[in-house]
Order: structure tokens, then C-alpha cells, then sequence
């Protein structure tokens, strides 16, 4: 009874009235969410159509990049120091990194793939997981053949043309043209590398490096379609493929016959580097640093066994002598006091020292050896330089000073990178100027004295120059006080006075430098039908071996000596006398100038 009573009283409450207000509130409901749903159908089906289709285009189009041909390299006669040849490269299409372990263990099992190859790879597809991942970036024709026949079972896999480096030279372009490599991780995140991505190719050292952005060219494009899985189901429309744009051909001022023959000369049994420089220009025509590597090895990935080869080398084949090695220039840089000394107007080329070389000087209580234990006797200044005397040039750097000596030095470059269009050249190590505050700070206040002049006046104490930089010295030495940069590429000069003598004391030095030649310590190096001029030098390395220390050789110079067409400087690494670095020099220059060394006379030099 009070059940029904409650019923009776809720029907009592729902007026007539309250029914229509629900049902209309009801029915506004539904229109606007049918009004919202037709409008979201119209927004996604006709306003945002373009969108969603190019959406699902790209879900089933993928971009494949075609890597483009870099520029061929050549010499100052379009002989072909680099070029791009046929190659092929193997990526893959995979939606994850776990998919691409997977595959890659299927493939393993096909081709060789190291477990290194294989990690790398990963490491290709988290860096950029929208690009095929690069199995293999120079693959064999051997190994793209056993994939084509297996290609059924790896629907996502990619072959393709993929140009590669090749240097028909070898070794013997590999001081100066460097060798290419993927794209690091590292260089991925510098601005020299913006817009890289990775598994691209790109230079690894010398020119290849240095002019990366003249030499990479443009990447091209194709597309490919695929299923949801990510597997290849057929090429896309010729019509949507970007060409790849090769680089120009990069033309370069070295003489490819002149290279040969200087790596030839060096071989595989001497240590050392040469540079062969244009006087007038600074146009490298020949560096070469001994022993080398073959950059053709580095393509693709350098075999393990053939790197830990290299580093194991106690001749530092990776180490380039040219423009890295710093090595005492000993009495090369002979020529740097005499120049200061002349130009300070201490000196002139007929004047002598007071004291007599006897062998040696005294000078506080050390004494200094002259390379001569006999003694060279009163010399002019000329003479000293032909004969390379030590003695006159201690006194001749005590007259000087040590803080003129240093500041001359630092004039002439001797503090400063030659300026080599080539990545990572040395900083020659020299004393900054003043002196003394350079002196004072790294040995202390008592620490040196006017003695450390003695040292720097004979190429030897706190001087280590780089082959590159004793070079450019040398062509000023042969333009009468203009120094040229020397540089690769082909090119503007770009030169600069160094110093400035009168007629009379610059022909006076020259004159020096080439009876240094003739009757000197190089007297063993004369070439038949040319006057050469240069200098000697046997520098102190600080090693020893039974007792003895082992010396470097030396040689500095030019050719023709009344109107250079070619310097040549030669170190050969604990190479004895300087008189065997100027033999080599000299069939350098005599190749050069298509002249024939002089029979070779032994003679006692330093």
C-alpha cells in the first residue's frame, strides 16, 4: 500500500510540461552532436583531404637517397689524382631495432657481416631511423650477387649504385689528398658537417677534408613504395626521382709525374718527407710524407688488420712529417741569422768573426762544437755558409743578441704555421716575442742566459720547425725577401716580404747558397747544366742509439740559383749528414727541371 502510494505520487510530480522540455533538450543533444560529427566528417574528408592523402602517401613512400659522384682531382696537367668509380651499397628498410637485428642475422647468414658491420649499422638506424639504414657502404660485386639470389627472403633490403673513392696513385698521393669516410657521430653535431646525415660519405684528411664542400656534391632521391611491414613492394614513378649532381672537378697545382717520382725516391725504406714549392707562387708541386699509407685501403672501412699495421709502424705512417713533424731545422736555418744580422747592418757577407773555428768555441764554461773537429779557420760569412761552420755563427748570434735573434726569427715566420691549405698543420715551435719573457717563463728567472743564442743561431735549442714552413722560408730566400704560401688547390697566390737586403748582401747570400752546391758541404749534389743553391743541415734528435745520437738530414733549396723555378726542402729522419738529404733533392729538382744529377763525388759534409 505505501508502494503504490509512492508511484502514484512521482506520477503526480512529471508534469506534462517537464516531458517536452527533456524531449527537446534531447533532441538539441543529438542535432549538435550530428552537426559536430558531419562537420569533423567534412573537416577530415574535404578541408583536410590534401593532408591525410600526402600522410598516407608517405607511409607507403619512402625516400631512398642516391648518393652523388665527389670531384674528381687532378693535377696542375689534368692527370687524375682522385676520382669516383662504379661501386655498390647495401641498406635496408626496417621499422624498428629489433627488426634490424633481426634481418641483419638473416643476412649474416648469407654474406659476411662482422659483428662490428652489424653494430655499426644500428647505431645508423637510431642516429636517423627515417633513412635506410647502410649495411655496407662499398659492398663487392661478389656479395651483391649472393643477395640478389637470396633477395626474396629480405623484401626490405636496398642495393644501389654507390660511386666510391679511388686514388690510382696510392700511397704516394697520401700525404696531401687524405682518404673519405662516413660521416662520425662526432662531426655529425659540428657546424662544418650541418645538414649531413648519417652513413654519408665525406673527407677524412689533406684536401679531401679541406675542401669537403667543393668536392661532396649534391645527394639525389628516389622513392620506393612499401607495405606496412616496411617491406619494398615496387619502385615509385621515375618521374618523382631527383639526380644526384656530381662535384666539378677540383684542380689542384701539384705535378702528379714530380709525386711519383719523389715517393718512388723515398720507397719503403726511408723515414722522412719532402715539399717541392714553386718560389714564385707558393704552388705546391710535390709533398710527400715516408713512409704512407694506400687511402684506397680506407674506403669503405679500414680493415682491421691493416690499421693496427699502421699504428704499429714505429715509422708513424699516419703522422704527416711534411706539415705535422717538427724537427729541429739545424743549420738550414742559418740562413735566418745571417738575414737578421744583415738586415740590423751587424754584418756584411765578407766579414769575419774574430775568433778562428778550431773546432769548437768557448763560451762561459761550456764549450761548443763545430760539426768540424779539425776546424774551418777564419771565414767570411759566405764562406761559413758554405762550409756550414758553427763556430762563426755562435758568434755571429752572440753579436746579434738573443732578444734581436728571437725577434728576427719571429719575423721571418719561424713561430708560425706556413699557412698550407691542409687540416691540422703544426704550430713551429719558437720563442715568442720578447725574449726574455719567454726565456723567463719557461726556465726562470736564472734559468738562461745569452748561451740560449748560441743554439737558436744554428737551427738547434728551442727552434723545431715543420718541412711545410722551412719551405716557405726557403722561397723567399729565392725571391729576395717575398715568401709565398705554399698551397694545394689551384688558385690566387698569396705572398708577403719577409725581409728586405740590398742588392749587394741578397746577391752575396745567394751566391753563398750556391757554392754550398759547388764546393760545399752538397758539393756531392751538383746536377750537370744548372747552378743549384741551398743548404745543409744535420740536426739533433735526441735519440740515441749504441752511444751515438742519431741525427736528422737536411737539405734546403732552389733551382735554377739565378732564376728559381723550384724549391725543394728534404728531411730524412735520423738520416745522418745533411749531404744525404741533399742528393735526394737534388734529383729532385733535376727531375723537375729534366736535368741529370751530377756523378756523385763523396765528400765529407755535415
Amino acid at each position: 500500500m505505501v508502494a503504490a502510494t509512492g508511484i502514484e505520487a512521482a506520477r503526480v510530480r512529471l508534469h506534462p510540461n517537464d516531458v517536452q522540455r527533456r524531449s527537446r533538450g534531447a533532441a538539441a543533444v543529438l542535432f549538435l552532436a550530428f552537426v559536430f560529427l558531419v562537420g569533423t566528417f567534412f573537416h577530415a574528408q574535404v578541408v583536410q583531404h590534401g593532408d591525410y592523402a600526402l600522410r598516407s602517401r608517405d607511409n607507403r613512400m619512402r625516400e631512398i637517397p642516391i648518393p652523388a659522384p665527389r670531384g674528381m682531382i687532378v693535377d696542375r696537367h689534368g692527370a687524375i689524382i682522385a676520382e669516383s668509380v662504379p661501386g655498390y651499397s647495401i641498406s635496408v628498410i626496417v621499422p624498428s631495432a629489433d627488426s634490424l637485428r633481426t634481418v641483419l642475422g638473416r643476412i649474416g647468414s648469407v654474406i659476411p657481416l662482422s659483428e662490428g658491420q652489424a653494430e655499426e649499422a644500428v647505431r645508423r638506424f637510431r642516429r636517423n631511423a627515417n633513412r635506410p639504414t647502410v649495411i655496407l657502404g662499398n659492398a663487392t660485386f661478389d656479395i651483391v650477387s649472393r643477395l640478389e639470389e637470396h633477395r626474396v627472403e629480405f623484401p626490405g633490403i636496398i642495393i644501389q649504385d654507390a660511386p666510391k673513392r679511388f686514388y690510382p696513385a696510392g700511397s704516394a698521393v697520401s700525404a696531401f689528398v687524405g682518404y673519405t669516410g662516413e660521416v662520425s657521430e662526432q662531426e655529425l653535431t659540428t657546424p662544418a658537417f650541418a645538414g649531413y646525415k648519417p652513413g654519408q660519405q665525406v673527407g677524412k684528411g689533406g684536401i679531401e677534408r679541406e675542401y669537403e664542400s667543393r668536392l661532396k656534391g649534391a645527394e639525389g632521391v628516389r622513392f620506393v613504395e612499401v607495405d606496412a611491414r616496411g617491406r619494398v613492394v615496387r619502385d615509385a614513378d621515375s618521374s618523382t626521382t631527383v639526380l644526384p649532381q656530381p662535384a666539378p672537378r677540383f684542380a689542384t697545382n701539384i705535378d702528379l709525374d714530380l709525386q711519383q717520382y719523389v715517393a718512388d725516391i723515398f720507397g719503403d725504406s726511408l723515414a722522412g718527407a719532402a715539399v717541392a714549392l714553386d718560389p714564385a707562387t707558393g704552388a705546391v708541386l710535390a709533398l710527400h710524407s715516408a713512409p704512407g699509407f694506400d687511402p684506397n685501403r680506407f674506403i669503405g672501412g679500414i680493415p682491421a688488420g691493416y690499421f693496427r699495421q699502421l699504428l704499429d709502424d714505429p715509422r708513424r705512417p699516419l703522422y704527416n712529417k711534411a706539415t705535422q713533424g717538427r724537427f729541429a731545422p739545424g743549420s738550414t736555418w742559418k740562413l735566418a741569422t745571417a738575414i737578421t744580422a744583415l738586415e740590423l747592418g751587424l754584418v756584411k757577407v765578407t766579414d769575419r768573426m774574430p775568433t778562428p773555428c778550431t773546432g769548437g768555441y768557448q763560451y762561459g764554461n761550456r764549450y761548443f762544437k763545430c760539426h768540424l773537429a779539425k776546424g774551418h779557420g777564419f771565414l767570411t760569412l759566405a764562406q761559413a755558409i758554405e762550409q756550414s761552420c758553427d763556430v762563426y755563427f755562435y758568434q755571429l748570434a752572440l753579436k746579434v743578441g738573443l732578444q734581436r735573434l728571437v725577434a728576427g726569427g719571429v719575423r721571418l715566420g719561424a713561430g708560425a704555421r706556413s699557412g698550407i691549405d691542409l687540416p691540422a698543420e703544426s704550430r713551429p715551435e719558437y720563442p715568442s716575442d720578447p725574449a726574455a719573457d719567454y726565456f723567463t717563463k719557461r726556465y726562470g728567472p736564472r734559468g738562461w742566459t745569452q748561451a740560449n743564442a748560441l743554439n737558436l743561431g744554428i737551427g738547434q735549442g728551442e727552434n723545431a720547425q715543420t718541412v711545410v714552413n722551412v719551405a716557405r722560408f726557403y722561397t723567399a730566400l729565392a725571391n729576395g725577401g717575398v715568401a709565398a704560401r705554399p698551397q694545394i688547390a689551384s688558385g690566387a697566390p698569396s705572398i708577403e716580404r719577409i725581409f728586405a737586403l740590398d742588392s749587394t748582401a741578397y746577391e752575396g747570400l745567394r751566391d753563398a747558397l750556391a757554392g754550398v752546391v759547388e764546393r760545399g758541404t752538397a758539393a756531392s749534389s751538383r746536377i750537370s747544366g744548372v747552378a743549384l743553391a741551398g743548404k745543409t743541415g744535420t740536426a739533433q734528435s735526441g735519440v740515441f742509439r749504441g752511444g751515438q745520437e742519431l741525427n736528422h738530414a737536411w737539405f734546403a733549396g732552389f733551382a735554377p740559383a739565378d732564376a728559381p723555378r723550384i724549391v725543394v726542402v728534404v728531411l730524412i729522419e735520423y738520416g745522418g749528414h745533411g749531404t744525404r738529404a741533399a742528393r735526394i733533392a737534388s734529383k729532385i729538382m733535376g727531375h723537375y727541371l729534366k736535368m741529370t744529377p751530377a756523378q756523385h763525388i763523396q765528400t765529407e759534409g755535415e
